[in-house]
């Protein structure tokens, strides 16, 4: 029942660091992890590879099937992108600004600090020293920032903060000394090669806006050039000098300045990025605005300038064809592909960039809701891990989220004092319900008609109850003695339960009218309260970690669940306490039940969400939500040599650290005010995130859980891997052995049996074969606990039996059976795109079915009626 792992992460598309867009897939970093989309399928998925601590360089091999991820102290991993799992692990002992594999793919470069490293690309061996260090370059005066390789893979153009840029051997060359290409007057942003028909030349691109062009020319090239721009009397008048030191100087090449361009704006450049291939330039630029230039020799002709938002343009990417452009934008979390040639988006997402505070997930378990403290409430595809629709009307944060029974709505409660609901048909805000005086909304819940909106309040105390109907206000309950922090309907019975910071909850009959029927006493605070779907169960966590379990229909106490010493694990960067008493705070802030009871899921304040066992009371299983070190409460013992007079140096300012995208990293989710990013706030000290969880939501389902945290949405999925199958035995998997189980009456054996076997025309012949000869009365044991991977197959194989052979209605008894065992499943696979094929093909085949049947019907009509009306055939002896 535990089997589950990490399967997305929905509301921080993009947090930083560069881009990587290979064929039709986006790679970029969300905290410490790597989101890749798939911009064919509009679906994004999260890699379940961690690095220690925030990353800030992505790059992926010319092939797609290697990736290196560089977090902020330089450590790496490497990555199987395809299979998802990690190959290598290796500290560069530096901060890692750039790194990019050569266009051959055999070796990459990495910029360590003021260092050019170049290592050779690890192959798919076990080897014990995978990464080995081909030559290391120095000569820069600052940290380098930026690199590119040439089309041959035998050069490396890099620029940095020094305000040169050098170019070096990929090989080793005997007296060969990188020239330096000077100039700027700000910091390089982007280097690159170009190859053009009349030599070799290369663009360095800084932060003012200035954009060099240097072409390596011949020594006499250049002396014509100089002859041509020079004072002729001049020349005359040293004519013998020069001719002889022509004589004596060697011939050789050299880089020369061919052309200066400007961009012209407000703002500094943040970004920049070269496509060789078509000429064309994208640059970003910190107002929000990117711009695309064609460059030629001596030419730079503007061609868009678009903007996408009014925070800075973090980082840009082309494809390999020239036609898509990527741009993230990591103070909003923005993310965005755009084909430059039609005008138009091919993908565009923006998370949440403040905290998450609620999830929900739909009836059929196909969307999830999401409210965050930025105002908004977002609805995502759990099949594809996109946001399709982003509601704004609120104007304060939003604390509350749920779903109507029916599918068709949302709902949410917040801070401004209104509970407004959501159309998903027509994207609409359709209602609006508010309270005579004014307050603020942090819990909602909906009665399971849909018809009953309830929602409890901070400051006053009160439980506001209106029909979603007539938006009418029906009731307000009052009784609380402190913030009605939690609400849950009984799914089964005409209660509505509530917990508060005044140690009670409180048990109401919302329909009848009678008010509070029952008060359960507890000694700390509540935070949250959760009924099982049976409604014959209420669980309540309280402020002391502790979580109970009561009897609604007669207040009895069935089970107590002690959870504070599960929640341990994680020390905050300065905690003064001992390690035997920091889990003292420790408390769960949410609660949920599975769709059969039979687990529940408590979240709070620390780094885990933990599993129980409803009927046993005990712990299943710990999820830890993130690894980060850059985040507090996730390392579980500190280090004391860290710790100066001043306090400790993860909290002190860094002197030389002036990376604008680390500041925002670092900004307190929640915080409004820029003055509270800015170096006064907090005595000057960093601002470290805390991992927790706010919310945690049961897929209906059953196949999944999601756990709105501080890094985001956090799905999990069941693992279905874990689960044992015999018919995964390859030996024993034979068409003898189906046909010997179908005899034997194991019609589910043998169906998967013949699945696993399909392929071949004789194996179609041998799932043919179990499906007509399956009994009627044993189609629903064949389909119970069904493997849902193998859906897809089997829907196709009903489909072709439809309309073949004398079984059309038993293959309508297999689908009937189909929908009632696994019909929630398939809606939501549908949704994801992942069954439509099968599908359309049964609703194909049952279109054809009818269409003969009528056919077949309408020809025979006239018979009907007279063997209807004929007289019953006359019996012996009448």
């Amino acid at each position: 029942m535990a089997h589950y792992r990490f399967n997305n992460l929905l509301g921080a598309p993009y947090r930083g660091g560069n881009l990587c867009l290979r064929g039709h897939h986006l790679i970029s970093s969300v905290g410490n992890r790597v989101s890749e989309v798939d911009l064919q399928l509009s679906s994004s998925t999260t890699l379940p590879c961690e690095n220690l601590t925030e990353i800030r360089c992505v790059a992926v091999s010319p092939s797609g099937h290697h990736m290196l991820s560089f977090d902020t102290d330089g450590r790496a991993i490497l990555v199987n992108v395809r299979k998802r799992v990690t190959l290598h692990h290796m500290n560069f002992k530096g901060k890692v600004t750039a790194c990019e594999f050569s266009p051959c793919g055999k070796s990459f470069a990495v910029l360590v600090g003021k260092l050019v490293q170049i290592w050779a690309t690890p192959t798919m061996l076990k080897e014990f020293a995978p990464f080995r260090l081909l030559r290391t370059y120095g000569g820069m005066y600052d940290d380098a920032t930026c690199l590119a390789w040439s089309g041959d893979s035998q050069w490396i153009i890099v620029g940095g903060k020094d305000l040169t840029a050098r170019i070096y051997s990929a090989n080793h060359l005997d007296g060969y000394a990188p020239p330096t290409l000077s100039g700027h007057r700000e910091p390089l942003v982007a280097v690159a090669f170009c190859a053009q028909l009349d030599g070799f030349s290369c663009y360095t691109i800084s932060e003012d806006g200035a954009l060099f062009e240097w072409q390596l020319l011949d020594d006499e090239d250049e002396d014509e050039d100089d002859a041509n721009g020079s004072n002729k009397s001049k020349r005359r008048k040293k004519g013998e000098a020069a001719a002889a030191a022509k004589k004596k100087k060697p011939k050789g090449r050299r880089w020369r300045l061919r052309g200066k361009h400007f961009f012209h704006m407000p703002n500094k450049l943040s970004c920049a990025r070269y496509h060789a291939r078509s000429g064309m330039l994208c640059a970003g630029f910190a107002h929000g605005v990117f711009t695309l230039h064609r460059l030629a020799t001596g030419e730079f002709n503007h061609l868009q300038t678009l903007s996408i938002s009014t925070q800075k343009v973090t980082s840009c990417e082309w494809n390999e064809t020239g036609e898509w452009i990527a741009l993230g934008c990591a103070k909003l979390g923005q993310l965005l592909v755009w084909e430059w040639q039609s005008e138009t988006y091919v993908y565009k997402q923006q998370g949440h960039y403040y905290d998450v505070n609620a999830c929900a997930y739909s009836p059929d378990g196909a969307l999830i809701a999401t409210a965050s403290d930025d105002n908004t409430v977002k609805v995502w595809s759990a099949a594809t891990g996109s946001c399709f629709v982003t509601f704004d009307e609120h104007s304060g944060p939003v604390g509350a989220v749920c779903f109507l029974p029916s599918g068709h709505a949302v709902l949410s409660a917040s801070m401004d004092g209104t509970v407004r609901a959501f159309d998903l048909m027509r994207y609409r805000n359709f209602k609006t319900l508010t309270s005579p005086d004014p307050c603020q909304f942090v819990s909602l819940a909906v009665d399971p008609s849909g018809e009953i909106v309830c929602a409890g309040s901070l400051d006053t105390f009160q439980i506001h109850i209106w029909s979603l109907k007539t938006g009418r206000l029906l009731d307000i309950f009052a009784g609380h003695q402190g913030p009605v922090n939690a609400l849950c309907f009984s799914p089964e019975s005409p209660l509505l339960a509530s917990g508060s910071w005044d140690k009670t909850v409180r048990l109401w009959d919302v329909y009848d009218g009678r008010g509070q029927t029952d008060v359960l006493q507890h000694a700390h605070d509540v935070l949250a309260v959760a009924f099982r779907p049976d409604g014959k169960q209420l669980a309540a966590a309280t402020l002391d970690g502790q979580i109970f379990l009561w009897k609604p229909d007669d207040a009895r106490l069935e089970g107590t669940i002690e959870g504070r010493r599960d929640m341990a694990g994680g020390k905050t960067i300065g905690d003064l306490r001992s390690g035997a008493n920091v889990n003292a705070g420790r408390a769960f802030k949410t609660l949920a039940y599975s769709a059969d009871g039979a687990l529940l899921m408590a979240g709070g304040n620390g780094k885990s969400v933990c599993m129980y066992d409803v009927e046993g009371t005990s712990l299943l299983r710990k999820f830890s939500l993130s690894k980060s070190k850059a985040m507090d409460g996730t390392i579980e013992r500190l280090d004391s040599s860290r710790v100066t007079d001043a306090g400790p140096l993860d909290l002190l300012p860094d002197d030389d650290d002036d990376d604008d995208d680390d500041d925002d990293a670092n900004d307190i989710p929640g915080a409004r005010a820029h003055a509270a990013g800015s170096s006064n706030a907090n005595n000057g000290k960093k601002k470290r995130k805390t991992i927790r969880c706010k919310h945690v939501a049961f897929a209906p389902t059953g196949q999944g859980w999601a756990a709105s945290t501080t890094e985001g949405v956090m799905v999990f999925a069941k693992d279905a891997g874990a689960a044992f199958d015999p018919t995964d035995l390859g030996e024993d998997v034979t068409p003898a052995a189906a046909r010997r189980a179908l005899r034997h009456g194991d019609a589910r054996v043998a169906l998967l049996m013949a699945l696993r076997l399909r392929g071949a025309e004789e194996d179609e012949a041998l799932v043919r074969e179990v499906l007509e000869k399956t009994p009627p009365d044993a189609v629903a044991g064949a389909l119970r606990d069904f493997p849902p991977a193998l859906l897809s197959p089997l829907i196709e194989s009903i489909a072709a039996r439809a309309t073949r052979g004398p079984h059309a209605q038993l293959m309508l008894r297999w689908a009937r059976e189909l929908c009632v065992a696994h019909g929630r499943a398939i809606h939501a696979a549908a949704h994801g795109g992942m069954l439509l094929p099968a599908l359309r093909r049964l609703s194909k085949a049952f279109a054809a079915m009818h269409e003969d049947l009528a056919a077949t019907a309408e020809a025979s009509v006239f018979l009907l009626d007279y063997v209807c009306a004929a007289p019953p055939p006359m019996q012996a002896g009448a």
